[in-house]
């Protein structure tokens, strides 16, 4: 059979003779005319090879190929009729699985409110959080398992991007440092002994580069792959470490460190959450991308109290 010369709507009169097995009252339940409702009859009569309603007496009755047709053919029109019924997403009752990509600070900033909310709209449903990895080696086969991309402003192919929330860097340095209260001079930043921070996918800390970019090096003595790793660090040694301000805050009284605002200001950083064009549409994406929205505006709402 090809299916590119069947005239599907031929399907639906089908079901409505199969039903009724009566071309009258087939007729009006499809809204065509008697004529047209026979003439659908002979064609499909034509295609199928079988008479498909036969007259006996005074009424038609379905020959045996057509009763076996009902059901099969029933079930395929609610499955094609489904294809144009919105997917809504049932928070409450789902069990869908989604798959984040984010660098440790936003786990560590984004998760514990989001996780919260989760557990109150949607119990069932499981968040899985990859490593980040920049968009040299972001490539397409993984970029299809991806349901969330929390990223800086790096372009992800295949992506749409919205603004999350904003932060500054800050010199991260444990509770009672030496030269704490001197960092804020040009001269003691540049003769600490820095952590540098190189996220997978990445050449250097992005502080390095702004810096050099103004002509400047620091003392680099550590490199890490992460800003927990950087801070947990600085908590334990005299090394200092740049790092976005709220991380501190959100771990000062937990690690003991405290901010030391900088002697160069970075300005400010933005991070941004990226969905996959694909799921646009997609209510359980359109769901979840809400949720996170208002856990980056709580952030950003939260911004002004910070030290």
């Amino acid at each position: 059979m090809n299916l590119h010369s069947l005239d599907l709507n031929l399907l639906t009169a089908l079901d409505a003779l199969l039903r009724e097995a009566n071309v009258s009252r087939a007729a009006m339940r499809i809204g065509l005319s008697q004529p047209a409702t026979s003439h659908a009859l002979q064609r499909l009569r034509d295609i199928f090879g079988d008479p498909l309603l036969v007259r006996t007496g005074a009424r038609m009755e379905l020959t045996l190929r057509a009763q076996a047709l009902r059901a099969p053919l029933a079930q395929a029109l609610d499955q094609v009729r489904g294809l144009f019924v919105p997917d809504d997403f049932d928070a409450a009752r789902s069990e869908r699985q989604f798959r984040l990509m984010m660098p440790d600070l936003a786990v560590e900033l984004l998760m514990p409110p989001l996780m919260a909310n989760v557990t109150r709209l949607a119990p069932n449903v499981r968040i899985d959080v990859v490593p980040w990895r920049g968009p040299a080696i972001f490539h397409a086969e993984f970029a299809r398992t991806i349901d969330l991309v929390i990223s800086i402003g790096n372009a992800f192919k295949g992506f749409h991007r919205q603004l999350l929330y904003t932060d500054s860097d800050a010199l991260a340095v444990r509770r009672g440092h030496p030269l704490a209260a001197k960092l804020k001079r040009r001269e003691t930043f540049l003769a600490a002994r820095h952590v540098g921070v190189i996220i997978r996918g990445q050449p250097e800390d992005l502080i390095d580069t702004w810096l050099r970019a103004k002509g400047i090096e620091r003392h680099v003595s550590l490199v890490v792959s992460g800003y927990l790793e950087a801070l947990h660090v600085a908590a334990r040694t005299d090394l200092v470490a740049f790092v976005p301000r709220r991380l501190i805050a959100a771990l000062s009284q937990q690690l003991g460190v405290v901010a030391v605002t900088p002697p160069l200001d970075p300005g400010i950083d933005e991070q941004f959450m990226f969905h996959p064009t694909r799921a646009q549409m997609d209510p359980g994406s359109i769901w979840l991308r809400r949720l996170m929205l208002e856990t980056g505006r709580e952030l950003e709402q939260a911004r002004r109290k910070l030290p």
